[in-house]
């Protein structure tokens, strides 16, 4: 079997909460992200869906290095990123960049989109430098934007055409792996489907991997090839992306895909809506066992309280994972 381009395994992120006393450490430890493990091939989309707070973003961001994790491996392309000092890391900025869900606080206000596109192929001696503002041309009619418009600031914008110019940045370095945090969630509706098509065409056009952060499942099944359903740190669910739709596994997962409307009003009256009780647990004070029994309607049918007591490992069986006492 071929190497994927991404492999995660067992990664973990903690951040100590409180403030640490003179003699002992009386912080807690957040479990942001808890043993999370997934692979992605070249020119695939792995979805990560979930509540907000579950850990996302933060799994995004210590793959790439803006987190460095506590525990776990990242490799991209079988070499091992977690161990990699500052200078070691930056060939390998060039080959994974991430596109954030603000494209304003994410791009610099006093530069111009000149300066934003030029900068990274500065950093890594890309290209001469009379070369490098036709190429940052070239990038924005990539994304769709007027190349005469260069010279502008990022307020000079709407808020679409600046998550334009986030993307064209982040293709400047021809990258093969994008980490997409919530990319449209920021944007109206009808800017969101455009972003989205986008984002097809240049996948198409480029061969690249995506792996694509959403709340919005209707977006997550136009775009994906497989999708990661997370809970309070952890991965719950993953499955190819139609077999997760039309036939989830875990509770948390039916509960989530339940809550999508459906386009047809007779059937959106007749279906089955299941409604969660109770809030997230926090992470910083999580449930014994399977985080998730405090809020599932089969851990009684579960027999000698294992829901309480034991965390459930995530199985894989016929091409699919899920982390469930449930048969």
């Amino acid at each position: 079997m071929s190497t994927p381009l991404l492999r995660v395994r067992d990664l973990a992120k903690h951040f100590p909460v409180g403030k640490q006393g003179m003699l002992s450490d009386n912080r807690k430890l957040l479990r942001a992200v808890d043993g999370v493990s997934f692979d992605l091939e070249r020119g695939q989309t792995l979805g990560l869906v979930g509540e907000s707070g579950c850990g996302k973003s933060t799994t995004a961001r210590a793959i790439i290095g803006l987190h460095p994790a506590t525990t776990g491996s990242v490799q991209l392309d079988g070499v091992e990123l977690t161990s990699l000092s500052r200078s070691e890391w930056l060939p390998y900025r060039r080959r994974i960049q991430m596109i954030f869900q603000d494209p304003y606080a994410s791009l610099d206000p006093r530069q111009t989109v000149s300066s934003i596109l030029t900068e990274p192929l500065t950093i890594h001696r890309l290209a001469k430098p009379k070369e490098r503002k036709l190429r940052a041309m070239a990038l924005l009619d990539a994304v769709g934007l007027n190349p005469r418009h260069i010279d502008r600031y990022p307020h000079e914008f709407s808020g679409g055409q600046r998550q334009r110019i986030g993307i064209a940045r982040a293709l400047a370095l021809e990258p093969e792996l994008l980490l997409l945090d919530e990319p449209v969630s920021a944007l109206d509706v009808s800017i969101q489907a455009q972003i989205v098509n986008l984002l097809g065409e240049l996948q198409e056009r480029f061969n690249l991997a995506y792996l694509f952060i959403a709340h919005d499942l209707a977006v997550v099944r136009h775009l994906c090839d497989e999708v990661c359903v997370m809970y309070l740190g952890r991965v719950v669910e993953q499955a190819p992306r139609d077999e997760l739709f039309e036939s989830p596994q875990h509770p948390y997962t039916k509960a989530l895909l339940s809550a999508v409307p459906h386009p047809n009003p007779h059937i959106e009256r007749s279906r089955e809506r299941i409604v969660l009780t109770g809030d997230v647990p926090s992470p910083l004070d999580p449930p014994t066992g399977c985080t998730f029994h405090p809020r599932c309607a089969h851990a009684s049918e579960v027999p000698e309280d294992r829901c309480v007591r034991e965390c459930p490992s995530l199985v894989t069986s016929d091409g699919r994972s899920s982390a469930c006492h449930l048969p």
